[in-house]
């Protein structure tokens, strides 16, 4: 069902006030972070190409009432959530709406999703401003505010009609994933086993994606299905949220045949802050740094940013949420929808990279590591507006 998405049941993860000491603004930093101070934040852009906005605190308290309906993509949003993503300057954020996975009618669900946002948006014109072109990122940041992106997670909501694209991009999607991890009428997802590519239709709403000047995501798609539609877009695109599989070979993770190509045709590959950034452990902020660094040797400093795929809320019971992501992964497994790498025990965050400060956290990390601002700051956010600029326009 839809709500087993990981969308619905993992985005708005971070880890809980046992790792940074507090919630809410900006919560309190690690130690790492705290005693290095080795880059100026400052009012450095931030475009998080694939997260949430939402308080997972919501869903451990069955009698605090949600934002919006069981299984909607602003489910947990309320109040601690806006605060705490204008603190961490994000600013954008490719939030995804929509139908993803389960039994509803994709099209009715996402064209009703999309109307809830605007109307989310409309009400809290002081931390939200809808982003339809690259000049909005910027207004955002300039304002405090935070840019949302409209985005989806599959093309299930176009059934087989790629004109549907154009529909979309008029209510203001700007961004596209072609696949979920299983297969659609567009290609295959990362846990098709055959690895079968794009398929026609795929072709014919690539072409549409770029027609509409809509940015083509290729994140949760299998290798063969990833490297055709690199080739089949007339434009660069994105993975707006993976990891690297030459350092954890689990089929979320791109491979550098993968990533190369995306580079070569001018797109970005967005690094998140998930367990599969380890495959046999449970990764730390370091593997984040790891990750990163990887993709810049292959793709080269243009062409790496982040797409955290979580949101910035704080967990205030982390027992408890432990032992609620077991069992929605557990769902997820019964419902077939499951990635390899998800596993009991296993959160769906860094535990040590997290919260408000997370990306003045990893800004620091980066600098500890040797990397100069300039490549700091293409990583956060500028190499993504260089990407969105060329596909949406100023």
């Amino acid at each position: 069902m839809n709500g087993l998405t990981r969308r619905h049941l993992l985005r708005y993860s971070v880890a809980g006030a046992a790792f940074v000491g507090g919630v809410g603004g900006m919560g309190a930093l690690s130690p790492a972070f705290a005693a290095s101070g080795g880059y100026a934040f400052g009012n450095t852009l931030v475009i998080n190409n694939l997260g949430g906005i939402g308080n997972p605190n919501l869903r451990l308290k069955p009698a605090a009432a949600p934002a919006g309906p069981v299984g909607s993509s602003y489910e947990h949003l309320d109040e601690r959530a806006l605060k705490d993503l204008n603190a961490s300057g994000t600013s954008a954020i490719n939030v995804t709406m929509g139908h993803v996975s389960g039994p509803v009618e994709p099209f009715e669900y996402t064209v009703a999703e999309i109307a809830a946002w605007n109307r989310i948006i409309e009400q809290h014109p002081d931390r939200l401003l809808k982003v339809l072109a690259t000049g909005d990122i910027l207004e955002a940041r300039r304002s405090g505010r935070s840019g949302v992106i409209f985005g989806f997670q599959n093309t299930t909501m176009l059934g087989s009609d790629a004109s549907r694209v154009g529909i979309f991009a008029g209510l203001g999607v700007r961004i596209i994933q072609l696949t979920y991890n299983d297969r659609n009428a567009v290609g295959a997802g990362s846990m098709v086993a055959e690895n079968s590519g794009l398929t026609d239709f795929g072709r014919e709403v690539v072409a549409a994606l770029n027609a509409e000047r809509v940015l083509v995501d290729l994140s949760h798609s299998g290798e063969q299905t990833c490297l055709d539609a690199i080739a089949a877009s007339a434009g660069p695109v994105c993975i707006s949220h993976t990891g690297c599989r030459a350092l954890s070979d689990l089929p979320r993770n791109k491979t550098d045949a993968e990533l190369r190509a995306l580079a070569e045709r001018g797109g970005v590959a967005g690094i998140y802050f998930m367990p599969f950034l380890k495959a046999d452990s449970f990764p730390d902020a370091s593997d984040v740094v790891r990750h990163i660094e990887h993709a810049i040797k292959v793709c080269g400093e243009d062409h790496v940013g982040i797409g955290t795929d979580g949101g910035t809320t704080a967990v205030d019971d982390l027992p408890a949420y432990h032992a609620a992501i077991d069992a929605e992964i557990a769902a997820r497994r019964a419902a077939g929808i499951s990635a390899r790498g998800e596993k009991p025990g296993v959160v769906p965050f860094i535990p040590d990279l997290q919260g408000p400060g997370q990306f003045r956290q990893l800004a620091d990390m980066m600098a500890a590591a040797g990397h100069p601002a300039r490549i700091i700051e293409k990583v956060l956010g500028q190499n993504f507006l260089r990407l969105q600029r060329e596909v949406w326009g100023a």
